[in-house]
């Protein structure tokens, strides 16, 4: 978790354009090819920015107080247990996506279907058995507690 935090958080200047597969590093090499295709690519960050009024670009800090200004539709939040996964047009919570949930597991992008009072909305969950050497994932679904923060 600390690690994650640090690569996907801590250790960016600005922000990300697109992850890669170096987030999957140390994965079963089955699990990376079912996600993948066997594909590789290395994660980007967001460079060569040009702010209109030509100072430095800036990282972008997103609190309860700015995020109706900043025109975003989702937020993800770390937590040691999993990842709560916010429709911030419907909610300031949303459910938490364990880490034990298998990968492969499908998700509706519908952002009305991310309550915070409902499980995980699976569309398409994994069927038969998981990839060699990879653990026994548990299905999705949400995780009662909830945090006091975001970050």
């Amino acid at each position: 978790m600390d690690a994650m935090s640090r690569h996907l958080i801590d250790d960016v200047a600005v922000g990300w354009d697109e992850l890669g597969t170096d987030l999957l590093d140390g994965a079963p090499s089955a699990l990376v090819t079912a996600l993948t295709g066997g594909e590789q690519w290395p994660s980007r960050t967001l460079d060569n920015l040009i702010t209109p009024d030509g100072s430095p670009p800036v990282r972008m800090t997103v609190t309860d107080a700015t995020v109706g200004a900043q025109d975003m539709g989702w937020g993800y939040v770390l937590h040691e247990r999993g990842i709560e996964v916010i429709s911030l047009l419907h909610e300031d919570i949303g459910p938490v996506v364990g880490w034990a949930t298998d990968p492969r597991t499908g998700f509706t992008d519908r952002p009305g279907a991310w309550s915070s009072l409902a499980p995980s909305p699976v569309v398409r969950p994994v069927r038969g058995t998981p990839p060699c050497s990879a653990p026994a994932a548990s299905p999705a679904k949400a995780v009662a507690e909830r945090p006091a923060t975001r970050r």
